[in-house]
């Protein structure tokens, strides 16, 4: 069998299996809970709490921070065939859900889950993919009270795209990229009252003025914020690497890729200093430890 073959043949084995082992909610329904979730979407129903919106029932079985999948979870064993022939990625495309009664307070809920459906292979603008279908049941007791179709994408990624945005220029920032090109981090100047700022902008935030001038920072500064990027992947980027939000001696604040550190290693406070990063027609300014 070649690899479509293998996966459709895998999706009939599973699909004959039927109905998964039952997992049962951790907590019963609950008003607590139903205050927060009417509350969060300003459901003012008279209704709730002596019952759970029906919207909810799939959060009464959801299996928390640390959720552990039955060994004959058929959406689990359903991604493992797809991983294993290179269809990583994973994007949800549709929920259908069928409601037959209202739950209430004191209730606990058990679901389980058969799989529906397989389709593909598919060309999708996000990879070639197949899609698959479960049928999650919810019941009370014996009692079937929602039923759910849960559809999925499971695509291979495209390629990276090693080609780079460049930076959207204008007269407002115009001097900034100047700047960068000549080896200069320069910084906006209200030329009526000497605020700084950046980003770079048309008008002082401060007094209104029209006529701004720069000065040239000297590139020292210590990390006042950052994120690790891990995922999505980004062209031209290897993950994980960090984007650092730097406050300058100058007292304003200028994000950049934080480069040759562990992401480990960082830290609010870091000293760092400016170092520039060709990237096609222009200079983009970094950091890097000091």
């Amino acid at each position: 069998m070649n690899a479509d073959e293998q996966i459709l043949a895998a999706a009939r084995e599973l699909a004959a299996r039927g109905e998964c082992t039952p997992r049962t909610a951790r907590d019963p329904v609950n008003e607590p809970m139903i205050n927060n979730w009417t509350e969060a979407l300003g459901d003012n129903s008279s209704a709730y709490p002596a019952v759970a919106p029906p919207a909810m029932i799939q959060v009464w079985t959801m299996g928390g921070l640390h959720p552990q999948r039955s060994d004959d979870d058929p959406l689990g064993r359903m991604m493992e065939v797809l991983d294993a022939a290179g269809y990583t990625s994973v994007v949800a495309t549709n929920s259908d859900q069928t409601y037959h009664r209202l739950v209430k307070p004191g209730e606990r809920l058990a679901v389980t889950s058969r799989l529906a459906d397989v389709v593909g292979p598919k060309r999708t603008a996000l990879g070639e993919g197949w899609f698959v279908t479960t049928h999650n049941i919810w019941r009370s007791g014996d009692e079937v009270v929602g039923e759910m179709l849960w559809s999925v994408l499971k695509f291979k990624p495209k390629p990276a795209v090693t080609a780079s945005v460049p930076p959207l220029v204008s007269r407002d920032t115009a001097f900034f990229w100047d700047g960068t090109k000549t080896g200069e981090l320069r910084i906006q100047k209200c030329s009526a009252c000497g605020a700084l700022r950046h980003p770079p902008g048309p008008m002082c935030p401060r007094c209104n003025a029209l006529d701004p001038t720069y000065v040239v920072a000297s590139g020292l500064g210590e990390v006042y914020s950052y994120v690790v990027h891990h995922h999505p992947q980004v062209p031209g980027k290897r993950t994980p690497f960090v984007i650092a939000l730097v406050e300058l001696e100058e007292g304003v604040r200028m994000l950049g890729e934080l480069h040759d550190i562990d992401p480990e290693q960082v830290k609010i406070g870091l000293p760092v200093r400016v170092r520039y990063v060709p990237s096609g027609e222009f200079v983009l300014p970094a950091w890097e430890v000091r």
